[in-house]
């Protein structure tokens, strides 16, 4: 039964968000045609990330809990991984759009958003010597700030709030995979790439890696949802 332990998680975290896509107060699933084309060319790009790192020797997955289904050096669960993952956490953004009407963040999303740029640009440029630092933390100080210009900063404030949420099933999901809670990591993972700082077993690269996940989901997600407003008025 060890196999199916990745597949397992995958399933785990997209049940309820696919059970309570339907209610009549979020209403999810109506928004299912921005989500899916922004899942997929996230997951586009992040699979190629993946298969990269696989290949450099970052990470390596860890066939004891795998169906050992592979596409391209990747397991089919790390495929499913990109489509359960953000839209679980889309699920999330739209709940807390829903219920928290004011955007808690809006005061401080220009400080906010210019300051974590700036640190995560000296970290990369720091760490050119380990691949998943510095790709990661470049990486996230370049999709911040084109986010930024490209939004004005509308939608940051909701991300933030939304991405401090989602920490909390991260670090369960991401527990499970590192080792926290099982005998052996589903992802290991490479420490001379990362600075081997831990929260539980989990790099602190990987929080930057779902940050930008999420950011880009999002970004995707309501530029779909723009155009569709902007073209819905043009026609009346």
């Amino acid at each position: 039964m060890e196999k199916y332990l990745y597949l397992f998680i995958n399933l785990l975290t997209i049940s309820f968000p696919l059970l309570r896509s339907f209610e009549n107060r979020v209403h999810y699933a109506k928004n299912w045609y921005a989500l899916f084309p922004a899942i997929l060319l996230t997951g586009v790009f992040f699979l190629i990330w993946d298969h990269w790192f696989t290949v450099i020797g970052v990470w390596e997955f860890n066939p004891r809990y795998l169906l050992g289904i592979y596409f391209f050096e990747l397991p089919l669960e790390e495929w499913l991984f990109f489509l359960t993952v953000p839209f679980a956490c889309i699920f999330i953004y739209e709940v807390l759009n829903y219920f928290v009407e004011k955007d808690l963040f809006a005061p401080i999303v220009k400080s906010a958003t210019l300051s974590l740029v700036i640190l995560f640009l000296i970290i990369g440029f720091y760490n050119l010597d380990k691949w998943y630092t510095s790709v990661n933390f470049l990486l996230a100080a370049i999709i911040l700030s084109f986010h930024y210009i490209l939004f004005k900063g509308r939608y940051l404030g909701r991300f933030f709030l939304t991405y401090l949420v989602s920490l909390i099933p991260f670090i369960l999901v991401n527990g499970v995979l590192t080792g926290s809670f099982i005998d052996e990591a589903v992802v290991k993972y490479n420490d001379s790439e990362n600075l081997s700082i831990r929260i539980l077993t989990i790099p602190i690269e990987d929080t930057v890696y779902s940050m930008i996940l999420l950011l880009m989901n999002i970004s995707i997600y309501e530029k779909i949802k723009s155009m569709k407003t902007i073209h819905s008025t043009s026609s009346l």
